[in-house]
């Protein structure tokens, strides 16, 4: 098997740009677009589902669909992944379904946003329920065999740090781009065009260019040069059932549900935060965002250096403690913290969040990496697509969660009497969403750690030293 060089790295990472601007807009901009805040409202948005808690009285349209899209693709999670663990392709056992997922996901990430009736309608609540349950089925399809090959692709630790640093990279700047969305759709609108108009054409522009780096490392991957697994001969069920078994992934999967419920919460509501409890412009949400992708690149180097030095769990921990501030900080922002200018408020929220999002963009991946290598190492059967499909399984669950929660407890303190052009959220509400949110990282933090670190790496490195 070949090494991995520079340029396969870099090939392989420019996949990840392309589905990570995808899912850093549905993230950060879905609920913003079906549920809009009154200051999105004054700004020209109109409601296109129905507003408010309106099923069962708990919970929202827009946070129900969201949640049973996640649920779906959940549930496929696992099925894609013993697909992809048995597909038996000349181009390997990955690269068969980036290639004809992309394309579909680009298309319809833009259906998405374009209902059929402008204005509140059970049409529109039908048409994003379908589209959604799409979406995240063509998501799954390219991102569970993608993030397989982050097992697969490496010959050895090194290779496997080097690659997932690559990978974390392009996962910021592609979530970035995301964030540069408002920056796009405000050079329309004042060009002229509606608010709702404008907002899908960005979204149109961005899944374009998406798709196209999706496509990189589809094309530009010869699988077959760099890994020669067997394909997996268990079915779905008895191959989920063999990855729970292993104690250590089921640790970090708990951890990993409760740290992407957390997350969730707060990048749904990072929009709201700075529209509604800071009070600045929707585009510091970009320029917010490029800071703190700055910062985290900056970091960086010093995580790498300090994987070696103390291990992935300890970091791991450390960064689950980081957000528990920058998440409890950003609970009592704006009013509450008036004694601060707002703009150093902002500047807060920046710095405490920069480095442990550094350290997730880099570590949990290949942790994930080495329980997959340790089990095969133990069993003789090479399951990395399900180990991944499962942690990726634990991810959505979380985000379901998440969807379900934020709606609901965003609407906490409106006004029961608002009609539709009222807002669906409060400041009450988003400062509940950020203190959950930093309640979750704390427990993820306590859970993780239980993680046996040193049992996994010496099964590894005693096999990588007879390597040698």
């Amino acid at each position: 098997m070949k090494s991995l060089s520079k340029k396969i790295m870099w090939c392989y990472a420019i996949g990840q740009l392309g589905w990570s601007i995808i899912s850093g807009l549905i993230g950060s901009w879905l609920v913003y677009f079906y549920q809009p805040n009154q200051e999105a409202i004054n700004d020209g948005m109109i409601s296109l589902i129905p507003q408010g808690r309106v099923v069962l009285g708990i919970l929202t349209l827009i946070g129900l669909v969201t949640a049973l899209g996640r649920v779906f693709d959940a549930v496929t999670d696992p099925l894609v992944g013993n697909w992809s663990d048995n597909c038996k392709s000349k181009l390997g056992r990955r690269i068969p379904f980036m290639r004809w997922s992309a394309i579909p996901l680009g298309i319809v990430f833009i259906l998405i946003f374009c209902t059929p009736i402008n204005g509140v309608s059970g049409i529109n609540t039908v048409w994003l329920f379908v589209t959604v349950l799409a979406y995240y089925f063509l998501i799954t399809c390219y991102c569970t065999p993608y993030t397989s090959l982050l097992a697969e692709l490496p010959n050895n630790q090194e290779e496997k740090l080097n690659l997932s640093m690559c990978i974390s990279l392009t996962f910021i700047v592609g979530t970035g781009i995301g964030y540069t969305a408002p920056v796009i759709w405000d050079v329309l609108i004042k060009g002229g065009m509606a608010r709702i108009p404008a907002m899908r054409i960005t979204f149109a522009i961005l899944s374009v260019l998406a798709t196209i780096f999706m496509l990189v490392p589809a094309f530009g991957i010869n699988e077959k040069d760099y890994c020669d697994a067997t394909p997996s001969s268990s079915n779905m069920f008895s191959s989920l059932a063999k990855t729970f078994k292993n104690k250590d992934f089921r640790i970090f999967v708990a951890q990993d549900i409760i740290y992407f419920f957390g997350l969730a919460m707060f990048q749904t509501g990072l929009a709201f935060f700075v529209t509604s409890l800071l009070q600045l412009p929707e585009s510091m949400t970009t320029v917010m965002f490029v800071g703190l992708t700055l910062l985290s690149l900056a970091y960086y180097p010093f995580v790498t250096k300090m994987t070696a030095k103390w291990g992935k769990k300890k970091l791991l921990i450390a960064a689950f403690f980081g957000f528990v501030l920058t998440f409890g900080f950003t609970a009592l922002s704006g009013e509450i913290l008036s004694f601060i200018p707002i703009y150093i408020q902002a500047a807060i929220i920046v710095i405490l969040g920069s480095f442990p999002q550094a350290i997730f963009g880099i570590i949990p991946q290949t942790i994930v990496a080495d329980i997959a290598l340790e089990d095969e190492i133990q069993t003789g059967e090479s399951r990395s697509g399900m180990f991944y499909a499962a942690r990726t399984f634990a991810m959505k669950l979380g985000q379901s969660l998440a969807m379900l929660m934020f709606t609901s407890l965003a609407t906490i303190g409106v006004a029961k009497n608002a009609g539709e052009a009222v807002a669906a959220g409060s400041t009450t509400g988003y400062r509940v969403v950020a203190l959950v949110a930093s309640i979750c990282c704390l427990i993820g933090g306590i859970i993780m750690s239980f993680f046996n670190e040193k049992r996994v790496m010496s099964t590894i490195e005693k096999v990588e030293n007879k390597a040698e």
